[in-house]
């Protein structure tokens, strides 16, 4: 397995990356309405320049909503995926960020490999509610997932 992980590298996100990323989302049936704005925030896994895996969080303050995490088919349990959440939690804890969030409908295992628990949907801050992602792109029977970096 290492040398797998060898053949990824994470890197930031830049603005022409911007439209490989949407395919990739498309790709994955992930939504990517608002991603944009959070480019600065955006992880990309890359194999040989090829974009294969992303990864954003959205800062809300103190707290962060870690979402469209997407591996390409193509390269799903090279360890790309994990890669990305590690660097995208180590972004957050350079952020000062104290919790981070997630929806999912079908990779609550995988976050659990990184200690990310259900939450209630009520639990979760009032800002981060108010994203994109949690009023209008994942619906309610979404898995709400959290892990604490305080």
């Amino acid at each position: 397995m290492k040398d797998e992980y060898a053949k990824i590298t994470i890197g930031n996100a830049k603005p022409d990356d911007m439209s490989d990323i949407l395919d990739l989302l498309r790709e994955c049936d992930l939504p990517s309405e608002g991603l944009a704005t959070h480019q600065a925030t955006t992880l990309l896994a890359r194999s040989n320049d090829e974009i294969v895996g992303c990864a954003a969080l959205e800062l809300h303050q103190e707290y962060a909503l870690l979402r469209s995490v997407a591996v390409k088919q193509s390269h799903r349990n090279q360890g790309a995926g994990q890669l990305l959440v590690s660097a995208s939690l180590k972004l957050a804890s350079r952020h000062s960020i104290i919790m981070v969030y997630l929806l999912t409908e079908t990779a609550e295992a995988f976050f659990e490999k990184f200690g990310f628990k259900p939450v209630p949907r009520s639990d979760v801050p009032g800002k981060v509610q108010r994203s994109v992602e949690f009023t209008s792109l994942c619906p309610e029977t979404a898995t709400v997932m959290a892990i604490s970096l305080g």
